[in-house]
């Protein structure tokens, strides 16, 4: 019962994730990842900085362990030779005294030099875990520029691919119908062009009827004029009457006569 409530807890996560991701804009989701870089970064750096701010403390330590065994060489020489005058002066008791100083000097001395040889190794190390922060810092620093870079480029492709979907739902709209009641533009298209084509097409057949017309009419007026003058050839040669209008007005003349 646990594994199959388990289960169903996972497909429902995974479903509401995947709603998530489709309805969420990507530039929110750009801006939110680089944020998150930029605090990682941030962290990251903060950290380096102990670290290396735990370098200088080391160093600043050593430094003054350094300063303290020089100083206890320095007491202890001037306990042994003050401890060798008062025996050369034959004051036994203060050139005890004296060696008793220059021996403890000496268990200080002995006790610097141990912790001075723990603050050296622990400056080396220190300097290393530092020297490593400022690279990781460094490296960090050159994927965090190519992010903002990666990001204006992914912005730039993300405009670029709003535009060419508004195209394509424009061009869509152009084409595909928007209604029932609203016809597409390839329809009201293809109307126009029907009745552009029927209306030339009745057009050219009118001026072809009436050009027909007019050929006839030329070609009668023609014919004619041409048997007028081969009658007008035939009646110089003596062949026959000279034209139908001579034969009729002959005719009108013996008739009035």
């Amino acid at each position: 019962m646990f594994k199959y409530l388990k289960k169903q807890w996972n497909y429902l996560v995974a479903k509401l994730t995947g709603r998530f991701e489709e309805r969420a804009d990507p530039k929110v989701q750009l801006e939110q990842a680089i944020t998150e870089a930029r605090n990682q970064h941030e962290r990251l750096k903060a950290q380096a900085t102990n670290v290396i701010a735990g370098q200088k403390q080391a160093e600043i330590r050593l430094n003054k362990k350094m300063g303290e065994l020089e100083k206890l060489n320095a007491n202890a020489r001037q306990a042994l030779l003050m401890a060798a005058d008062a025996e050369n002066a034959g004051d036994t008791d203060k050139a005890a005294e004296y060696t008793r100083a220059a021996e403890g000097i000496a268990d200080r001395l002995i006790a610097v030099e141990g912790d001075v040889e723990s603050l050296k190794t622990m400056v080396i190390e220190s300097t290393e875990a530092a020297d490593q922060a400022k690279a990781a810092v460094q490296q960090n620093s050159h994927l965090l520029q190519e992010k903002i870079a990666e990001k204006l480029k992914l912005l730039n492709q993300l405009d670029q691919a709003k535009m060419q979907e508004e195209m394509n739902a424009a061009m869509s709209q152009l084409t595909e119908s928007v209604g029932e009641d609203v016809p597409t533009l390839s329809e009201v298209q293809q109307k126009i062009e029907a009745r552009y084509a029927n209306a030339k097409a009745a057009s050219e057949l009118q001026d072809t009827t009436v050009e027909t017309r007019m050929l006839e009419i030329e070609q009668a007026t023609a014919n004619v004029e041409a048997q007028n003058r081969l009658s007008e050839l035939r009646a110089e040669l003596g062949l026959e009457p000279a034209t139908r209008a001579d034969a009729i007005l002959s005719g009108d003349s013996d008739a009035s006569g």
